[in-house]
């Protein structure tokens, strides 16, 4: 047994841990279908979210996980609700008020508001396959449509039918009384219409697989279950579905978490084994709400490509899964900056440590070496003192720094300078805030230019600092910008750091400043302390 395998084995990280489960569910055999299945569900009824994504990101970390410690063949299928009746018309599509008049139709027969599409169903099962494609998602997409209408669910449809008493008693449990009284797992398709009925059976025949209701109207119908006729309720479908792909494991949010022992009773009663389960805390936007389809709030998928490389987004969904996350613009600096702090440290981890390191379950274990010579939260820096407008400003920069670095050797760095220029203009620019030092600090500010000038004029290592280094360094500017803090009464370091920040940064954090001045260069600080001081920044 390798020393990584034998690492994993033992790891606390989450995704080894359900793996172990799994391992464990067929006590290290594989199982008859001769593969584990995973499955992670999506509902069509709006564009496809960031949620959907962390969906099919983390139950991936998961597969590769068991891969890593199990020989079993596995396979992921996505799998998209698109019969589901459109039950309200999206608030973010073109012209919604067209959409009216196909409410309760099923989503694969409602028209493409974008008009790129066979439906609106089709168009939403198109992004969101685009998007698993882009991350290189190794995936079997399943549209319920197809699923239904094919007969590939016709077995268990038929039992369902079959053991319908059974399945009702599970169902008649969980519902309010005036509920109960119109309730059926079985919803049919008008046959005239199309529209998804929500009406009660008169009979459900098991023996022939048929059920018999009244319309909206009032006319009587039997209709066989099978050959797409009917749809299921979204509890029964759960399980249902569970059962008929012999589903190993599926993630949902924790909305979904007290209806997780009716999923599993419906799988059950239907001859299905209950898979494994990981429930997951939700995705909130900026304003702590649910995020929704249907509403369109909180950060898309696209946004978040707009600022960052995508492995970002994947560091982002493995960090605490069971802890409410907030998609806001201001998570994502953070995210890349941490991602790429988890790349450098991999190389020189234990194989308990790599693990645990977030960049193995993003990459399956071929991790990458990080280009960022410079971070992403120091470019945006960049970005803002220097205004700017494309990233071959910030490179002018960065090769003073780093000589070694180059757009063609280093593409990660190359991308991030792109980013950092977009999300300079849309999300910082609008909030700097710059003000004018008060007395104290104004003379602080002072006595670091005249530091700095020094430095600057020789080209060597003040004389104070000339027994610690060799050579100009950002040890050395460090030094400068926190001696000169605490000379001029500044015991709390942050508090100066702040008002270096504010003055001459237009905001309340910033980089670290001795690697700041290293990458944007001494006179060019000078000169910055100089326009802080003069109250050109402020105005």
């Amino acid at each position: 047994m390798s020393a990584f395998r034998d690492a994993a084995l033992k790891s606390k990280a989450w995704p080894f841990e359900e793996a172990r489960k799994l391992v464990a569910r067929y006590k290290g055999k594989a199982p008859q279908k001769g593969y584990v299945l995973f499955e992670t569900g999506y509902g069509p009824s709006g564009l496809p979210h960031i949620g959907t994504f962390g969906e099919v990101a983390r139950t991936t970390m998961v597969r590769r996980a068991f891969e890593a410690i199990s020989d079993i063949p596995t396979r992921l299928i996505c799998f998209s609700d698109d019969v589901d009746g459109m039950r309200k018309v999206p608030e973010n599509v073109p012209d919604p008020d067209a959409l009216r008049a196909y409410l309760q139709m099923p989503l694969t027969s409602v028209p493409d508001p974008f008009g790129t599409h066979e439906s609106f169903g089709h168009h939403n099962n198109a992004r969101l396959r685009r998007f698993l494609d882009t991350f290189g998602f190794e995936y079997e997409f399943i549209s319920a449509t197809d699923f239904y209408n094919s007969g590939r669910f016709d077995e268990v449809l038929l039992r369902a039918a079959e053991r319908y008493d059974a399945l009702m008693e599970v169902m008649l449990k969980s519902l309010r009384e005036e509920r109960q009284q119109t309730y059926s797992i079985f919803l049919p398709i008008h046959p005239e219409t199309g529209r998804v009925l929500y009406v009660p059976m008169k009979h459900v025949d098991g023996v022939k697989g048929e059920i018999t209701f009244d319309d909206e109207d009032g006319r009587e119908w039997t209709l066989p279950v099978t050959g797409g006729n009917v749809k299921l309720q979204w509890k029964p479908d759960f399980g249902a579905r569970w059962a008929a792909l012999d589903v190993d494991f599926e993630m949902f949010g924790k909305d979904h978490s007290t209806n997780a022992p009716i999923y599993d009773r419906i799988c059950e009663i239907l001859g299905g084994k209950k898979p494994e389960h990981y429930v997951y805390e939700l995705f909130l936007d900026e304003n702590g709400e649910k995020i929704s389809k249907s509403k369109g709030n909180g950060l898309t998928i696209d946004e978040w490509l707009t600022y960052a490389a995508t492995e970002s987004l994947s560091y982002y969904m493995f960090l605490k899964p069971r802890t409410a996350k907030r998609l806001s613009w201001d998570v994502i600096p953070k995210a890349v900056d941490e991602y790429h702090q988890q790349l450098r440290a991999y190389p020189d981890q234990s194989p308990e440590q790599q693990a645990a390191n977030p960049v193995w379950h993003i990459h399956g274990g071929e991790v990458p070496a990080s280009g960022m010579v410079v971070s992403f939260s120091l470019l945006l820096n960049l970005a803002s003192v220097a205004r700017a407008e494309e990233k071959e400003t910030l490179w002018g920069f960065i090769r003073q720094y780093a000589p070694e670095a180059d757009p063609a050797t280093h593409p990660d760095l190359d991308q991030a300078a792109g980013f950092a220029v977009r999300y300079y203009a849309d999300f910082v620019a609008p909030t700097l805030a710059y003000r004018a030092p008060t007395e104290t600090e104004r003379a602080a500010l002072e006595a670091l230019a005249e530091a700095l000038r020094e430095i600057a004029a020789t080209g060597a290592v003040p004389e104070a600092y000339a027994s610690a280094y060799d050579a100009l360094s950002e040890e050395v500017f460090m030094s400068v910008v926190r001696d000169t803090g605490k000379a001029h009464g500044f015991e709390n370091l942050r508090e100066w750091f702040k008002v270096l920040y504010e003055v001459l940064l237009g905001a309340s954090q910033g980089p670290r400043w001795g690697t700041f001045i290293a990458l944007y260069g001494v006179a060019r600080t000078v000169r910055l302390i100089e326009q802080g001081l003069a109250g050109e920044l402020a105005r």
